[in-house]
């Protein structure tokens, strides 16, 4: 029987701001963890979350859903939710959905700077019309 993989959160306070560690996956087992750790720090007065998510190794749909719920509450009083150091994979994910301002650009060890990520746009309307074919003489194709 295979074992499921565990999630731990670590957290460290500094006045009105926390930072929060997740190492291991997030699914829909583990996601409730996750939201009672960014519920707790906005019982606790905290309103700045940023969220280190550099040694997350799996994280759905399901847990982007949990991010984005806290990141309106944390909203609503007053704060500030962000994702840090994310794998490709959520950065696609919420790039995809169109969320990239969980994400702040940090510096990276290896690479510099890292931009947010930008939402997926579609191209212009002008791509999807047909192209106009000319018109023969008489109206008729």
């Amino acid at each position: 029987m295979r074992v499921p993989p565990v999630l731990s959160v670590h957290r460290h306070d500094t006045d009105n701001r926390a930072s929060i560690t997740l190492t291991g996956e997030i699914n829909l087992n583990s996601a409730p963890l996750v939201h009672a750790s960014l519920e707790r720090c906005l019982h606790d007065g905290i309103r700045a979350i940023d969220i280190d998510v550099t040694a997350v190794t799996f994280c759905d749909h399901n847990s982007l859903n949990g991010f984005l719920y806290a990141l309106m509450h944390t909203a609503a009083a007053g704060g500030s939710l962000q994702l840090h150091h994310p794998s490709p994979a959520l950065e696609r994910l919420v790039a995809l959905t169109g969320y990239g301002s969980l994400f702040l650009a940090l510096p990276d060890a290896h690479a510099g700077y890292r931009t947010p990520p930008q939402p997926l746009l579609p191209p212009p309307a002008a791509q999807w019309l047909a192209p106009t074919l000319p018109v023969l003489p008489g109206g008729v194709l």
